[in-house]
Protein backbone atom coordinates (compact mmCIF):
# COMPACT_ATOMS: atom_id res chain seq x y z
CA UNK A 1 0.00 0.00 0.00
CA UNK A 2 1.36 3.45 -0.76
CA UNK A 3 1.91 5.99 1.32
CA UNK A 4 -1.18 8.97 0.61
CA UNK A 5 0.50 12.29 -0.71
CA UNK A 6 -0.90 15.30 0.79
CA UNK A 7 -3.43 17.21 -1.17
CA UNK A 8 -4.34 21.23 -1.81
CA UNK A 9 -7.17 20.35 1.10
CA UNK A 10 -4.29 19.36 3.17
CA UNK A 11 -2.73 23.01 2.72
CA UNK A 12 -5.35 24.66 2.99
CA UNK A 13 -6.59 23.08 6.39
CA UNK A 14 -3.32 23.22 7.67
CA UNK A 15 -2.71 26.98 6.94
CA UNK A 16 -6.75 27.35 8.56
CA UNK A 17 -5.49 25.76 11.70
CA UNK A 18 -2.44 27.84 12.10
CA UNK A 19 -4.46 31.58 11.07
CA UNK A 20 -7.58 30.11 13.77
CA UNK A 21 -4.47 29.63 16.27
CA UNK A 22 -3.12 32.76 15.96
CA UNK A 23 -6.16 34.72 16.21
CA UNK A 24 -6.94 32.65 19.37
CA UNK A 25 -3.72 33.46 21.39
CA UNK A 26 -2.61 30.25 21.48
CA UNK A 27 1.20 29.37 20.99
CA UNK A 28 1.86 25.88 19.14
CA UNK A 29 3.15 24.91 22.49
CA UNK A 30 -0.50 25.43 24.38
CA UNK A 31 -2.28 23.95 21.71
CA UNK A 32 0.10 20.59 21.89
CA UNK A 33 -0.04 20.32 25.43
CA UNK A 34 -3.97 20.10 25.29
CA UNK A 35 -3.76 17.99 22.47
CA UNK A 36 -1.05 15.94 24.41
CA UNK A 37 1.48 15.96 21.08
CA UNK A 38 5.04 18.16 20.79
CA UNK A 39 4.92 21.03 19.42
CA UNK A 40 6.64 20.23 17.12
CA UNK A 41 3.78 18.34 15.61
CA UNK A 42 1.70 21.42 15.50
CA UNK A 43 4.33 22.47 13.63
CA UNK A 44 4.17 19.59 11.26
CA UNK A 45 0.24 20.14 10.75
CA UNK A 46 0.36 23.87 10.35
CA UNK A 47 3.03 23.67 7.58
CA UNK A 48 1.13 20.94 6.59
CA UNK A 49 4.52 18.72 6.76
CA UNK A 50 1.94 15.78 8.60
CA UNK A 51 -1.76 15.41 7.63
CA UNK A 52 -4.26 15.80 10.32
CA UNK A 53 -6.25 12.91 10.91
CA UNK A 54 -10.46 13.27 11.20
CA UNK A 55 -10.42 12.77 15.43
CA UNK A 56 -7.22 15.11 15.27
CA UNK A 57 -9.10 18.01 13.30
CA UNK A 58 -12.50 17.64 15.34
CA UNK A 59 -10.08 17.78 18.67
CA UNK A 60 -8.35 21.24 17.14
CA UNK A 61 -11.81 22.82 16.32
CA UNK A 62 -12.79 21.97 19.94
CA UNK A 63 -9.93 23.63 21.52
CA UNK A 64 -10.06 26.40 19.02
CA UNK A 65 -14.12 26.69 19.31
CA UNK A 66 -15.01 26.45 15.38
CA UNK A 67 -16.63 23.39 13.74
CA UNK A 68 -14.73 21.59 12.01
CA UNK A 69 -16.18 22.82 8.63
CA UNK A 70 -14.70 25.61 9.23
CA UNK A 71 -11.23 24.20 7.93
CA UNK A 72 -13.28 23.06 4.63
CA UNK A 73 -12.96 25.10 1.69
CA UNK A 74 -15.82 27.99 2.19
CA UNK A 75 -16.98 26.59 5.46
CA UNK A 76 -19.58 24.34 3.98
CA UNK A 77 -20.96 20.98 5.47
CA UNK A 78 -22.45 18.66 3.35
CA UNK A 79 -26.05 19.75 3.75
CA UNK A 80 -25.42 23.16 2.15
CA UNK A 81 -25.42 24.71 5.71
CA UNK A 82 -22.64 27.85 5.51
CA UNK A 83 -20.82 28.48 9.04
CA UNK A 84 -19.85 32.19 9.51
CA UNK A 85 -15.74 32.36 10.34
CA UNK A 86 -15.26 32.20 14.26
CA UNK A 87 -12.55 34.89 13.20
CA UNK A 88 -13.40 38.11 14.77
CA UNK A 89 -12.66 39.31 11.25
CA UNK A 90 -14.31 40.46 8.45
CA UNK A 91 -12.52 39.39 5.14
CA UNK A 92 -14.92 41.90 3.32
CA UNK A 93 -12.29 44.19 5.16
CA UNK A 94 -9.59 43.11 3.44
CA UNK A 95 -10.50 44.24 0.37
CA UNK A 96 -10.44 47.76 0.71
CA UNK A 97 -7.08 49.25 -1.17
CA UNK A 98 -5.43 50.28 1.99
CA UNK A 99 -5.69 46.89 3.63
CA UNK A 100 -4.12 45.64 0.47
CA UNK A 101 -1.42 47.96 0.58
CA UNK A 102 -0.69 47.34 4.39
CA UNK A 103 -0.40 44.00 4.17
CA UNK A 104 1.93 44.02 1.33
CA UNK A 105 4.12 46.45 3.11
CA UNK A 106 3.88 44.52 6.04
CA UNK A 107 4.90 41.38 3.87
CA UNK A 108 8.02 43.49 2.77
CA UNK A 109 9.50 44.37 6.53
CA UNK A 110 12.32 42.31 6.29
CA UNK A 111 13.10 42.54 10.57
CA UNK A 112 10.67 39.72 12.01
CA UNK A 113 11.29 42.00 15.32
CA UNK A 114 10.03 45.15 13.45
CA UNK A 115 7.06 43.13 12.29
CA UNK A 116 6.46 42.54 15.76
CA UNK A 117 6.81 45.92 17.03
CA UNK A 118 4.46 46.97 14.13
CA UNK A 119 1.81 44.66 15.08
CA UNK A 120 1.69 45.70 18.63
CA UNK A 121 1.38 48.73 17.94
CA UNK A 122 -1.75 48.20 15.56
CA UNK A 123 -3.09 45.86 18.09
CA UNK A 124 -2.87 48.50 20.32
CA UNK A 125 -4.46 51.33 18.70
CA UNK A 126 -7.80 49.22 18.69
CA UNK A 127 -10.65 50.78 19.83
CA UNK A 128 -9.16 54.18 20.11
Amino acid sequence: MSSRSRSSRDEEIAKRVRALRLQRGLSQSQLSSVLQVTPQQVQKYEKGTDRISAGRLQQIAEVLQAPVAFFYEDGFEANGTVHALPLALDFDDLQSGEAIRLVRAYAQIPNRSVRLHLLRLAESMVGE
